[in-house]
């Protein structure tokens, strides 16, 4: 597991200095600079579920250059961004310097959060799309998201949908589920010099590892962890063009299924609570 971990930790440090190009590639962090008042798309998408989070002490796990991070400080909470890539740290330090907006990051893998975090120390935790798939075990994964919260926090988290990572999206003729729904011991292995925004060079660590987790797997994990389920939404779209060739974009930047609308969830938002007492 250990080589898993180096190898996509060497692939988002990649991705963390394209990602963070200021205009025209990447996530165009510029914006931020310019508006002290633009929130993120993902943050966006789901400001209403996500409730007024004034005041609310917030971990985001798997921060990555913290475009996500800032944008939950700019609605009023008191943020810690954590990553276990030191390149997107140091972006994601450089940007909110640069946009005043007050943000903590802790350099750490997920697993390994509570030995750098305060335990029971958050009223949220937040996870924004794309984290799951890069962890090899969602119960690990819960254990850690009810050790930081304080009874009464929850978890907030946006997440592709599995269904979602079962397509190949290199076959742009139709729909294929080729990969495994349900979590495995062993990774999918992917060698790519792409990323999932377009960006102003190739990736040179190309190689990367992941693991899917079923919907079941994923709201048992949290229950098992002793949380308690408060949300489940599933959506239609995704902030990414995921299965080029096949997707429509909106106004607020999700992307849909074209010809075949609706036929297949693309991405959910869960909330869980972790009990009082």
């Amino acid at each position: 597991m250990q080589h898993h971990l180096d190898t996509n930790r060497a692939n988002w440090d990649d991705r963390a200095a394209a990602h963070a190009v200021r205009t025209g590639f990447g996530y165009g962090v510029q914006r931020y600079v310019d508006d002290p008042a633009l929130l993120s798309d993902v943050v966006r998408f789901d400001r209403e579920r996500l409730g007024d989070i004034a005041g609310l002490t917030t971990v985001h796990l798997q921060c990555h250059i913290g475009t996500d991070t800032l944008s939950l400080a700019r609605l009023g909470a008191r943020v810690t961004g954590l990553d276990f890539s030191s390149v997107a740290l140091a972006e994601a330090r450089g940007l909110v310097a640069e946009t005043g907006d007050s943000v903590d990051f802790v350099e750490s893998d997920v697993y390994a959060a509570l030995a750098v975090l305060p335990q029971a120390g958050f009223d949220l935790v937040y996870t924004g799309i794309g984290a799951l798939c890069w962890l090899p075990s969602v119960e690990r994964w819960a254990a850690v998201v009810a050790g930081l919260l304080v009874p009464g926090g929850r978890l907030f988290i946006r997440e592709g949908h599995p269904i979602l990572w079962t397509m190949d999206e290199r076959l742009a003729d139709d729909l294929h589920l080729r990969f495994p729904y349900f979590e495995q011991q062993e990774p999918l292995e992917w060698d790519d010099d792409s990323s999932y925004v377009v960006t102003d060079r190739p990736i040179t660590n190309t190689k990367t590892y992941e693991w899917n987790h079923g919907i079941g797997e994923i709201v048992t994990a949290l229950l098992n962890a002793g949380l308690t389920l408060t949300m489940l939404v599933e959506h239609d779209s995704v902030p990414w063009e995921a299965l080029p060739g096949q997707m429509i974009e909106r106004p607020d930047g999700e992307f849909a299924l074209g010809e075949r609308a609706g036929v297949a969830p693309l991405s959910y938002t869960i909330q869980a609570v972790k009990p009082l007492g």
